[in-house]
């Protein structure tokens, strides 16, 4: 799954056009101490995403220090809705910074106000109270033990299971890796709780049955009493692959829910904030949950999370019992209101749905061309290629990583292939993007995924 860049500098073709540019070896000569210094005082955890060292980032491109530019499509890792390095998010965090107002814990200011009082009118009833926290983990940390809390409440002790999806990510602490669906990040937990039940997801590919009666299946082959649900997680569109639920079994959850007193928690943290084409992901299955999570393209900048949820379900903790260090850090909250703006006045959402549509038609043609890509899923500017063996349903990590290599040498910036088998390439540029930027990227990447296809062909 795992892999590591090799730091042997190499030559590649020189590229200059419209939006790319690629006048060095890589990874860059006099980038190898940096990166060595990183390697020798960071986890090898860390070591995991391309061995280029970003100098400044604008819109939708990166620049190193040396003269190379990329077209971006990981935003960071879904991070820069309105785009990289945008003016008025950096005045605003500047003028924040200048008021000499660097923290405050929970004491109240008036950026905290105004953020929540906006996130708290953005989104349909009842989702009107609003919780700030700097990770998508501890938002979702903080919404399982909201569940439990309200099942304890409305059901006593044994209502407590939270059901959440095979192959699903919810973040990496120990709450959040226990609900996520991929074995391999917990493996190292000897003590599962059990109150963590996951079921397949439906996605069409993977899981060919997409009925929620498969959901109900699930339960009963776990041995788990619908009345013992406290809650279920399930990320807005699963972020390994970008793939959707149908609505109709949405809606159903949804019901269902409503009608065994538990919780409807919907993880907006990669979807959020116009990425799929709508402020809320949950806009497309005509539905709205009990809490949602919330992060990442929150602020385009700085880390900041937050939980929207029902005001009798974020009421039920007292006064001073759920709090978090850095909950609503005035900063933070510039720079968030400063994004969410400018997502609303330049119609960012809207830009993604018309982005998207040019996106997935040119991937649905790969699809025809390529076998080894066995699916193509997600919606606006969030897209999941999944690489797999001609053929068959089986992942393929070699084609996916030497996809994401060859575009890095192409000028596109992508990070390194996640979901099933480490073989799905994510595609999230930031909004701002520009149709003519768009086709040339998705040029580029087309003409990577055939090398890469090749080049694998002839090792065979």
């Amino acid at each position: 799954m795992a892999r590591e860049y090799d730091l042997t500098p190499r030559r590649v073709p020189r590229l200059e056009s419209r939006y790319r540019r690629i006048v060095t070896e890589l990874p860059v000569p006099e980038s190898i101490p940096v990166l060595e210094t990183l390697h020798r005082m960071e986890p090898v955890a860390m070591r995991g995403q391309p061995p280029i060292i970003w100098d400044r980032a604008e819109g939708f491109q990166v620049f190193d220090a040396h003269g190379n530019c990329w077209i971006d499509w990981s935003s960071g890792v879904l991070i820069t809705n309105c785009g990289h390095g945008r003016e008025e998010v950096a005045q605003a965090i500047v003028e924040a910074a200048q008021s000499k107002l660097l923290t405050t814990y929970c004491f109240p200011t008036l950026a905290r106000a105004r953020l929540v009082e906006k996130l708290g009118t953005m989104f349909p009833e009842p989702l009107r109270k609003v919780f700030l926290l700097t990770t998508g983990s501890e938002a979702v940390e903080c919404a399982i033990k909201l569940c439990r809390t309200h099942g304890l409440k409305t059901g006593g002790r044994s209502k407590s299971v939270i059901v959440s999806y095979e192959k699903a990510f919810h973040g990496r602490t120990l709450g959040s890796q226990q609900a996520g669906g991929i074995p391999a990040l917990k493996e190292w937990i000897v003590n599962l709780d059990p109150g963590f039940v996951q079921v397949p997801f439906p996605d069409g590919f993977r899981t060919t049955d997409t009925s929620f009666e498969g959901f109900l299946r699930a339960l009963a082959e776990q041995g788990v009493e619908p009345t013992t649900v406290a809650g279920v997680l399930m990320e807005t569109y699963q972020g390994g692959s970008a793939s959707f639920a149908p609505v109709e079994y949405m809606q159903k959850l949804r019901e269902w829910c409503t009608g065994h007193r538990a919780l409807l928690v919907l993880d907006e943290v990669q979807a959020g904030f116009g990425r799929t084409g709508t402020m809320a992901g949950f806009e497309h299955y005509g539905i709205v949950p009990d809490l949602s999570t919330w992060g990442k393209g929150i602020s385009s900048s700085l880390p900041l999370s937050a939980v929207i949820g029902r005001p009798e379900i974020m009421d039920l903790h007292p006064a001073g019992s759920m709090t978090s260090t850095h909950t609503g850090n005035p900063i933070c909250c510039a720079a968030a209101l400063a994004n969410l703006e400018l997502i609303e006045k330049e119609e960012l959402a809207g830009n993604a749905a018309r982005m998207g549509v040019i996106l997935f038609e040119r991937l649905e043609k790969m699809k025809q061309l390529f076998p080894q890509i066995g699916w193509v899923d997600g919606k606006g500017l969030v897209a999941g290629v999944a690489c797999v063996k001609p053929g068959s349903i089986e992942p393929d990590a070699d084609v996916a990583w030497a996809t994401i290599h060859r575009c890095l040498e192409k000028g596109v910036l992508m990070f390194s292939p996640v979901g099933f088998g480490g073989a799905t390439i994510k595609i999230c540029p930031p909004l701002v993007i520009t149709e003519a930027a768009l086709i040339e990227s998705l040029d580029a990447f087309e003409q990577a995924f055939s090398e890469a296809v090749n080049s694998e062909q002839a090792a065979a």
